[in-house]
């Protein structure tokens, strides 16, 4: 991840820190996971029967998570090859149509994953083919659940809700799929902010920009002074 973003506010700060920590959080509680099932798996030849589930809804969400926040800091990989060939005014315009591109596919891909995700909420699809044409009638699926992962307790509160009191055995899985619509709401989000950035010339694309021949350069200034 690029290590260059500098919010410029204080709420800008703050949220910055909360993306990075909850993307910590989400990598670390992978590892912890992995590591306390290879012990029970090869020390007492036990496991967590959870704990492959629980790792894939959490690599998941941090897929989904990281890849907002790497638009944000710039930390996504592109090839500019031929555009650097160009001038500055041709170079920004083509970083405008790109921008544009990602937008409208954000735009579909968010629709695409609150169709997918609404059913297990109890929520109603969106109509439309490509775009939204309001909502529709839609086969509630919320008593849909995971198969391994445990319900906590402090999520009972949830059951009258959305299970109509029922009670939960596993954890329904609303709850992991919802990475899906929120990530990309946050791509969409991120993106509009990244193409007004570049409409304002405070950045000047979507892709890193030459932060490997930068590091080539310190490598070899490392191998110059030995």
């Amino acid at each position: 991840m690029s290590g260059k973003y500098e919010p410029a506010t204080a709420l800008g700060r703050v949220v910055h820190e909360f993306e990075e920590t909850a993307i910590a959080v989400l990598l670390g509680l992978m590892t912890v996971i992995t590591f306390i099932n290879v012990i029970l798996r090869y020390v007492f030849n036990s496991s967590l029967i959870w704990g492959l589930e629980l790792t894939t809804a959490l690599f998941a969400w941090l897929v989904l998570f990281g890849m907002s926040y790497a638009v944000k800091v710039t930390a996504h990989l592109g090839v500019d090859a031929i555009i650097n060939l160009l001038p500055h005014r041709g170079r920004r315009i083509l970083a405008l149509v790109a921008a544009a591109c990602c937008i409208a596919y954000a735009f579909l891909l968010m629709k695409g994953a609150w169709d997918y995700w609404a059913p297990f909420g109890g929520f109603e699809q969106t109509g439309g083919r490509w775009f939204p044409e309001g909502f529709i009638k839609t086969r509630d699926q919320a008593w849909y659940e995971t198969e391994q992962i445990p319900m906590p307790d402090w999520l009972r509160f949830i059951e009258p809700m959305f299970n109509q009191g029922e009670t939960y055995e596993k954890l329904p899985r609303f709850i992991p799929y919802a990475m899906l619509p929120i990530g990309c709401a946050l791509l969409l989000f991120r993106l509009i902010q990244a193409t007004w950035g570049i409409v304002t010339g405070t950045r000047e694309s979507l892709i890193v920009s030459h932060e490997a021949e930068d590091a080539v350069e310190d490598v070899r200034h490392m191998n110059y002074e030995e």
